[in-house]
């Protein structure tokens, strides 16, 4: 199945929506909170799956912390794949492609890229994928921050 991993534009706002509204249930309005979060680039970068008859499937939220800088720290906000999609690589592509286009994005506004942190739930099956692809580290756990603990982890040298 072959699985393109694009920029989001402006027409992917309410397909990404729905990804939203099905893989994060306790969060609500997902057309303004896709809507509000795509307006912010470049300081949050945002990039989709499509599969082969070009459907969203799954997308990626990236986000620049404390400012433009040298040397920038990036947030893997958010990444979502929808249920049936799942477990056939798409995550790891969403990770590994999108990073390539920070990463490419950062040097053409002569910055690069210091480190990345990744927050989730202590009990988020994704914590593994963050460590492989990544290899993000566990760095701290907040007890009950949102519906459950978060870790926060952090990757350096990507």
């Amino acid at each position: 199945m072959p699985i393109i991993i694009l920029p989001m534009h402006e027409e992917d706002i309410h397909a990404v929506a729905k990804v939203h509204a099905k893989q994060f249930a306790r969060q609500k309005d997902s057309v303004r909170w896709i809507s509000c979060n795509f307006a912010a680039y470049p300081r949050i970068m945002m990039f989709v799956s499509r599969d082969e008859q070009d459907n969203v499937v799954g997308y990626i939220q990236w986000i620049q912390k404390s400012g433009f800088r040298k040397e920038s720290v990036i947030e893997l906000e958010q990444i979502a794949v929808l249920e049936k999609h799942q477990s056939k690589g798409i995550g790891t592509l969403l990770i590994e492609k999108s990073l390539k286009y920070l990463k490419d994005y950062l040097a053409d506004t002569n910055s690069s890229l210091k480190a990345i942190l990744v927050t989730t739930r202590t009990d988020n099956l994704a914590k593994s994928l963050y460590e492989k692809v990544l290899k993000a580290k566990e760095i701290a756990v907040i007890k009950d921050l949102y519906s459950h603990d978060e870790v926060i982890m952090l990757a350096k040298d990507v």
